[in-house]
């Protein structure tokens, strides 16, 4: 089964989204701090220390083998780059930053990953979390929460029409997070698959999508974090600073909208959300629900 090279020059090689988006809308900053709030393999940090040489970066990322593939990637920097285990929910930095970057969808290493589990196309165990060292994993959840909560859970963060009869056929087959009888992937996502109508089960978008995702979001408290990160991120920044954030879903582009627009100390760059071209969809798909909106911090 393959696992994450944790040397990081194997499977976190990967094509960041929106890199020219990035490049544009960062191609006008002064020398000074940038903070990558989730660095994974480092390619956005990679391409923007590259286009600034007055720029010194600090990575944030929970997870070991992506700091381990950020590192040898962004070794040619030398002492430009500080790699920081954490999440962004929790860091507090020590200097203003001119930028902060975060991009908050799964990275293809992740997705790749069998042993990650977050992937229904690939047969591994239920586990989903973003740092696998801590937290209650995915089958775990799947035990502990009540068919109830585990339907709104599913519909709330997956927007999941059949989530009820989700709910039901999976605590009906439980237990899924028995260390001792290890269920997986596959075997999850073919039951829900066989909760819709057959003709559905042939659509553009596997039925598991939707249930997948609420799992990995409610795994990682992904939306909480969110939220403390778009509370905190204009602190961080000196004044005429930018906010960037690159989102994959409506529930977390809603958020970033949101909070650009009511914050007072922000104000938008972007107007509307910027997504990726024909070209770049065409060669990287998994930019093709990628969102980017940018915000800068006003002057006091």
């Amino acid at each position: 089964m393959a696992m994450a090279d944790p040397a990081g020059s194997g499977l976190f090689e990967h094509v960041p989204v929106l890199a020219e988006a990035v490049l544009a809308g960062f191609a006008c900053l002064p020398a000074g701090l940038l903070i990558d709030c989730t660095l994974g393999g480092g390619g956005h940090s990679e391409l923007l220390l590259q286009a600034n040489p007055g720029l010194r970066l600090v990575g944030l990322d929970q997870d070991p083998s992506a700091r381990a593939a950020a590192a040898e990637r962004l070794a040619p920097f030398g002492d430009r780059v500080t790699i920081v285990a954490a999440n962004f929910a929790d860091y507090i930095p020590a200097e203003p930053a001119v930028a902060v970057l975060a991009d908050l969808g799964v990275s293809s290493p992740q997705l790749d990953v069998a042993a990650r589990g977050f992937s229904f196309r690939l047969e591994g165990p239920l586990d989903m979390r973003m740092n696998p060292e801590r937290g209650q994993t995915a089958g775990e959840l799947l035990d502990s929460a009540g068919e109830s909560e585990l339907a709104d859970l599913i519909y709330g963060y997956g927007e999941e029409r059949l989530s009820r009869r989700i709910a039901r056929r999976i605590k009906e087959q439980g237990p899924w997070g028995n260390a001792e009888q290890p269920r997986h992937t596959a075997e999850l996502a073919y039951l829900v698959a066989g909760c819709y109508p057959p003709a559905a089960r042939r659509g553009r978008i596997h039925p598991a999508t939707r249930t997948f995702q609420a799992l990995r979001i409610a795994v990682n408290d992904e939306l909480g974090v969110l939220d403390k990160l778009l509370h905190n991120a204009p602190n961080w920044l000196e004044p005429g600073g930018l906010l960037a954030v690159i989102s994959f879903h409506s529930l977390e582009d809603r958020r970033v909208k949101t909070a650009f627009l009511a914050d007072a100390r922000l104000e938008r760059v972007t107007r509307k959300a910027i997504k990726a071209s024909p070209e770049e969809a065409e060669t990287n798909p998994r930019s093709r629900s990628a969102r980017l909106r940018v915000a800068q911090r006003r002057s006091e």
